[in-house]
């Protein structure tokens, strides 16, 4: 944070796109969200290519895993749900975000609190999750539609047992969230 700050925002759109991943991971929502506008307004063309002449990958492929960076992290031995939310994303869904392990993540949110969470295990792995209140919302295996039993761990994370393509619905998360 302290090297970020004093290179400000701008720049060509590779480097605005390292700068939002940089955000995202310092869970700074509200700095990455101004930077994803600013390479959308100047640094991208019509057709979403990046401007910088005459066009750089890095600034699309870094753009896009800034906006996945800032909706799902699972760098740190758990999923981390909406880590990084910008308040101009108050409320959305997002479908088919990978997570490490091998788990497939789909979620709603409003008014920047998480509403439900599908987790599809595409190998069975133990499923370790974090979000605020996340152990007092309900767990369900959609395919038996019974009630998933978690284990509470240290700071505000939960674990799970899976099966192989079984898909996880997390509903009623708790709507007590402090920003």
């Amino acid at each position: 944070k302290v090297t970020l700050n004093p290179r400000g925002d701008g720049g060509t759109g590779w480097s605005k796109a390292w700068k939002i991943n940089f955000w995202a991971r310092l869970r700074d929502g509200n700095r990455a969200g101004v930077l994803v506008n600013q390479i959308l307004k100047e640094s991208t063309y019509q057709n979403l290519f990046d401007t910088h002449p005459p066009f750089q990958i890095d600034g699309n492929f870094g753009a896009t895993a800034g906006m996945t960076e800032m909706l799902l992290q699972s760098q740190g031995g758990s999923i981390d749900l909406l880590p990084a939310l910008p308040s101009m994303w108050a409320t959305g869904s997002v479908k088919g975000l990978k997570a490490w392990g091998n788990f497939e993540i789909s979620m709603e949110w409003d008014s920047q609190v998480l509403q439900s969470a599908e987790i599809l295990s595409n190998v069975g792995n133990d499923c370790v999750l974090s979000y605020d209140g996340l152990d007092k919302a309900k767990i369900v295996r959609k395919s038996d539609g019974k009630e998933v039993t978690v284990t509470k761990l240290a700071n505000g994370k939960i674990s799970f047992p899976t099966q192989k393509g079984e898909t996880y619905l997390i509903t009623d998360v708790p709507q007590d969230r402090k920003f």
